[in-house]
């Protein structure tokens, strides 16, 4: 909707794009990937709607290193961070992911209660 923050999530962090509407607002190229974890559309470079998951199974090496390009020189470098996904800060059963490290932006910081 006009007037809302546009997110979007690459392996499991969420980032606020909203300056980059231009390419993820509503009618842009890159809207598909918004509201989700795009994470497998954004390392195969895909739109294809069976891309736009968080599953990085069976992806080339060549996919994980564009992934990771593009996830610190584009998302982390561009956007602010706003949160992550549940399957990021938590366990399978529910409890929390002691090993979760939030991303260093130092305009972000996590609640004692994750």
């Amino acid at each position: 909707q006009e007037g809302q923050p546009i997110y979007l999530a690459v392996k499991g962090v969420v980032f606020d794009v909203t300056s980059g509407k231009e390419f993820c607002g509503k009618g842009a190229p890159y809207n598909a990937l918004v509201g989700k974890d795009s994470t497998r559309g954004v390392a195969k470079m895909s739109l294809d709607p069976a891309d736009l998951t968080r599953d990085t199974t069976g992806l080339t090496e060549e996919e994980l290193k564009s992934l990771d390009d593009i996830f610190n020189n584009v998302y982390k470098a561009k956007y602010p961070i706003v949160g992550y996904t549940s399957r990021r800060i938590l366990n399978e059963d529910g409890s929390p992911n002691l090993d979760f490290k939030p991303e260093d932006q130092p305009h972000f910081s996590i609640k004692d209660e994750f």
